[in-house]
């Protein structure tokens, strides 16, 4: 049988692939595996496509059990994972039997497990993804979260299996306690003060229990917006501007003094002011970081934006020549 049998679903754990490009205008997000990087590595280890899917959870992994002989990786947030009760190491490969099950323990840094399993996880496509949209019940494994009983179809394996492949210390990703989150300033962010701008830059964000795949609400500072007659087409909130698209990463004020970072699931525009957009690259640093995290914004411009996307590739393409995939 091509398939995991799911013995416990975890907190919260979802198919996801490298994401539904191409439907942001008709108000589609693209979804997909929250931190590219692990996402990508994990996808290395076992000898699948990059864009191969996997199971993203959060904070609490799945407990799964494989019917056929197969490779796994789990890389991500820092966890304690076995197989059949014994510690295994992650970023590294592991060949499972049929029979064996993998399971997981409490984080001790990051926020989200990935898991990776030769083949791929094989649920069918939908707009050319196999990626979780909860919101709307789409993709992955019947549109939802995974749990206890549910039986997970495997694609075909893609590369010859290797066990005890791992990732260098070099190319693991680190964890600091205030995570610093390099920002565009720009759409909105002139219907902030100028002081209320240079505060939020320099205040240090506490990430609030609302943190999911939507976005992530922010508390510490305060907001102060330019008095100003709202505009024909927007609310009266001071917040409020004519509609307009949310790019992924964006910096939601929505009225208050709480901030929200636009993520994978979120909804593409809306009519609330926009600070700036944290570059794609550092979106792998917030879906790692917890309820009770801590973030900074670093302002920087958009040939610095590019220039980080360019060295996440260029830091992929060494760990794929290191790995011999």
């Amino acid at each position: 049988m091509n398939e995991v049998l799911v013995r416990s679903g975890g907190l919260y754990t979802t198919v996801q692939d490298a994401g539904r490009d191409g439907y942001y205008a008709i108000g589609m997000p693209p979804s997909g595996a929250m931190d590219r990087y692990s996402f990508v590595a994990a996808n290395m280890l076992v000898g699948n496509p990059d864009s191969a899917a996997v199971l993203e959870a959060t904070y609490l992994g799945p407990e799964l059990e494989f019917t056929d002989p197969r490779t796994v990786a789990v890389t991500g947030a820092r966890a304690r994972v076995t197989v059949n009760g014994d510690p295994v190491p992650q970023w590294t490969s592991l060949r499972v039997a049929p029979g064996d099950v993998l399971g997981f323990g409490a984080l001790s840094a990051g926020a989200r497990p990935y898991v990776a399993v030769s083949g791929g996880i094989d649920v069918p496509e939908y707009l050319n993804s196999r990626s979780t949209y909860k919101l709307t019940g789409i993709g992955g494994f019947e549109g939802r979260a995974l749990a206890e009983g549910d039986r997970l179809p495997l694609g075909g394996l893609q590369a010859p299996p290797r066990d005890g492949l791992a990732v260098p210390e070099e190319f693991l990703p680190e964890f600091p306690e205030v995570v610093q989150l390099r920002l565009v300033v720009g759409l909105c962010s002139y219907r902030l003060t100028e002081r209320s701008l240079e505060s939020f830059l320099d205040t240090t964000w506490k990430v609030t229990k609302d943190a999911d795949r939507i976005g992530y609400r922010l508390r510490g500072g305060t907001i102060e917006f330019v008095e100003r007659e709202q505009p024909f087409g927007a609310g009266s909130d001071p917040a409020n501007v004519v509609d307009l698209g949310y790019p992924i990463g964006s910096v939601q004020i929505p009225g208050g003094n709480e901030p929200i970072i636009l993520l994978n699931d979120a909804v593409t525009g809306g009519g609330y002011a926009t600070v700036g957009t944290v570059v794609s690259a550092d979106r792998d640093r917030v879906a790692q970081t917890g309820t009770g995290g801590h973030v900074r914004f670093t302002p920087v411009d958009v040939d610095a934006a590019v220039q980080a996307r360019l060295d996440r590739e260029t830091r992929l393409s060494k760990l794929r020549a290191v790995l011999g995939r």
